[in-house]
């Protein structure tokens, strides 16, 4: 996250630049700000504040793109809402790109044992455990995006090799984030 406030704030003058059109500022936005925000984002275990915080991180990045509007009745500037900038920005918000990860766990499931992948994702690493709450493993967001979805007493890596899969990815990713 720090790396991607980097890059914003590198970049913020050419996305409040009058000169660029939006969508040149929003190509801008998609390749080179998004991907260095969510570089390595297959191995995070999100919990809801980081979901939370990437999506306030997005809106302020959006905000700054399409820049204040004037009140007709008023004659006043104020800052666009988020739902309108939802509204204006059609692309996938930034929650969904990295829940699509579950697209990636289907794949990964359906190798098998013979390449060795799944043990990344169901593995129990090594070494001492640190004092305090553990952290959230990998599949523990897989499990409650599937709980969200309707899903939740089914085990996924059964589910990853039925059909079924990409119905409850696509459900899994029109999930809204409080």
């Amino acid at each position: 996250m720090k790396s991607g406030n980097a890059c914003y704030y590198s970049e913020q003058n050419l996305l409040s630049s009058s000169l660029l059109s939006k969508s040149l500022k929003i190509k801008i936005y998609r390749t080179i700000i998004l991907p260095v925000v969510v570089y390595g984002f297959e191995t995070w275990s999100l919990t809801l504040r980081e979901e939370r915080r990437l999506r306030v991180f997005e809106n302020s990045v959006l905000g700054r793109i399409y820049g204040p509007k004037k009140e007709q009745i008023i004659g006043e500037w104020r800052k666009i809402h988020t739902e309108k900038l939802n509204d204006l920005y059609s692309a996938p918000n930034i929650v969904r790109v990295i829940k699509s990860r579950m697209r990636l766990t289907g794949h990964v499931e359906r190798m098998g044992d013979r390449r060795g992948a799944i043990q990344g994702f169901c593995g129990i690493p090594y070494g001492k455990k640190p004092l305090g709450r553990p952290k959230c493993r990998w599949d523990y967001n897989i499990k409650m995006d599937l709980k969200a979805v309707g899903w939740g007493g089914m085990d996924w890596l059964e589910l990853a090799q039925d059909g079924r899969w990409q119905a409850l990815v696509n459900a899994a990713l029109i999930l809204r984030v409080p």
